[in-house]
């Protein structure tokens, strides 16, 4: 058994020093994930293990003395799925007004979300230091496009939906790089190993998340600078690790932590590969 208690106390505020630059955000992010993701762990969190995140009053909504309603001040900017099995603030082990969240199936990118995070780097700019585009493991709205990419009969289940369309039809490229990804890194006979449909559901996943952050990038590039960057990873449902799906089953399913996205193709052509030839992937085919 373990807690995760939210806690203030009112005799003890508890203010941590806001992250002076990306990197320092980037680190908070991280060591945050890494508590969430050992607390059912024997060997580092024993049974009664109790995880605290402290917080302000102010930044849970209670009125300030003047009646005045909390300054919104996160330091980073989340743009993740819409799966309930991924709470961005538990994940990262972050209190009220931390985070500015942005949550849609597949973590695409639609207009409604780049306008959100546009918002976030012009009215927040003061304290936002960094931009994570998280994906996550088995993710279902990767599992559909990944589903109609394979038999495109199954689109028409999507088709008469303009919503649902418009999320699957932004993973697809994801879904092309993650297929010629696993072809370059196993032959074209991949196809038809026993695993493939998760292997490639998997690859996309990354590779989704990944092209995401750059475009996001380039998006906001003259609201970037050494002081406030993108990263991104993927959210693994089974060790709560945040990282790239490139781990070795039994030890770590991820290489842990949060990454630049590619700068060219090349780049982006050399992540496909390494996602496609890892342990994991070569697990998920079979063997």
């Amino acid at each position: 058994m373990f807690e995760i208690v939210y806690r203030f106390d009112p005799e003890g505020r508890h203010t941590p020093d806001p992250p002076t630059d990306a990197a320092s955000a980037r680190k908070r992010l991280e060591e945050g994930n890494h508590e969430f993701a050992v607390l059912n762990d024997p060997r580092t969190s024993p049974p009664g293990t109790r995880r605290v995140v402290r917080f302000d009053a102010d930044d849970l909504g209670l009125p300030n003395a003047d009646g005045s309603a909390p300054k919104q001040e996160p330091f980073a900017a989340v743009l993740g799925c819409a799966d309930a099995r991924v709470p961005t603030e538990m994940v990262f082990g972050q209190g009220c007004n931390d985070l500015f969240v942005v949550r849609v199936a597949g973590n695409v990118l639609g207009s409604e979300c780049l306008g959100s995070l546009d918002y976030s780097l012009t009215a927040l700019g003061a304290s936002l230091k960094l931009i994570a585009v998280v994906g996550h493991s088995r993710c279902g709205a990767v599992t559909a496009a990944v589903d109609a990419f394979l038999e495109p009969t199954k689109y028409l289940a999507v088709a008469s939906s303009h919503q649902l369309r418009s999320v699957v039809d932004r993973i697809f490229v994801g879904v092309r790089a993650a297929q010629k990804a696993l072809e370059q890194a196993w032959g074209p006979s991949v196809v038809t190993r026993p695993g493939y449909r998760m292997a490639l559901i998997e690859t996309t996943v990354g590779l989704n998340a990944a092209l995401t952050a750059a475009t996001v990038r380039q998006e906001f590039r003259d609201q970037l600078g050494p002081q406030r960057e993108v990263v991104y990873g993927v959210y693994d449902l089974i060790s709560r690790q945040v990282g790239l799906p490139v781990g070795v089953p039994g030890v770590s399913r991820v290489n842990v932590g949060l990454f630049a996205p590619p700068t060219d193709l090349s780049g982006f052509e050399q992540l496909g590969v390494l996602f496609a030839s890892s342990a994991i992937t070569k697990e998920l085919l079979g063997g």
